[in-house]
This record gives C-alpha cells, structure tokens and sequence, in this order.
C-alpha cells in the first residue's frame, strides 16, 4: 500500500535526521525508499545524490542527479548535485548546468542562499571536498 503520506513523512524525517547531523550512510536507505516508493518526487532524488556524493559513491550520485534533472529542470541544486557528480566521474559537459544553476540564482536570490547554505553544510560535512569546492568557484565567480 502506497500512501503518499507516509512517503511524505519518511522524506520530511530523513530531513531531519540530516539536519540533526546524521551521516549519509545511514540516511541514504530512507531517502533509497523514498524514490522507490515515488519516483517522481524531484526534491528526494536530490537528497539522494547528495547523499552518495558525500558517501564518496559518485557513479549512483550521477544517476540520482540525472534523475532530479530531469524531473526539475529549473531546480538550481538538481544542476549542482550533477555538475558535482559529473567533475568526480569524469564527464564532460558540466559547465552547462553550472552555468545554467547561475542563471537560475541570478532570477532567485532566495535559491543563491539556499545553495550557499548547501555548499557550505557539504564542506562542513567532508572539508577537503574538492569537485565542490571547485563548483562553488565557478558558481559565485564574478
């Protein structure tokens, strides 16, 4: 029995769970039942690539950011989540979603913070993460 409500809340306490600073590895089942159980949620295909980007598990980042991309677009950490993904796997064709995520945070200040605060919770989470230290430049280069 799928009931979009217990899809909902298992998302909104994996949330919390990685608020509360719980480790990828352990979250990365919940937000795994989440895409499982509906595969159309954007927002938990996103969780769930930044989740393997910081367990060091590129290659199902990749597909996850894929995923979150193609179900929202217009999402500006959908399109970091990949250009990340992307740098540790060794595609090529990352600068269009850099530039892409910019040109969405030029329209929207409130998404530049958001994905500020991200950028900033993964380097407090894993310090010496280059690929994103790497996006982070190219993102707020003037």
């Amino acid at each position: 029995m799928t009931n979009t409500n217990t899809v909902e809340s298992l998302f909104d306490t994996g949330l919390e769970r990685y608020k509360a600073g719980e480790a990828a590895d352990s979250l990365i089942p919940v937000f795994k039942e989440v895409c499982d159980r509906a595969p159309k949620i954007g927002s938990a295909w996103i969780c769930l690539a930044w989740l393997y980007l910081l367990d060091n598990k590129p290659n199902l980042a990749y597909k996850a950011a894929l995923k979150a991309v193609k179900i929202n677009p217009q999402d500006p950490q959908a399109r970091v989540n990949l250009a990340v993904a992307m740098l540790e796997t060794g595609q090529k064709g990352l600068r269009q979603h850099i530039d892409f995520a910019q040109q969405l945070m030029f329209v929207n200040e409130e998404w530049q913070d958001e994905i500020k605060n991200s950028i900033e919770d993964g380097l407090s989470r894993k310090p010496d993460w280059q690929s994103l230290l790497k996006v982070k430049a190219w993102l707020f280069e003037k």
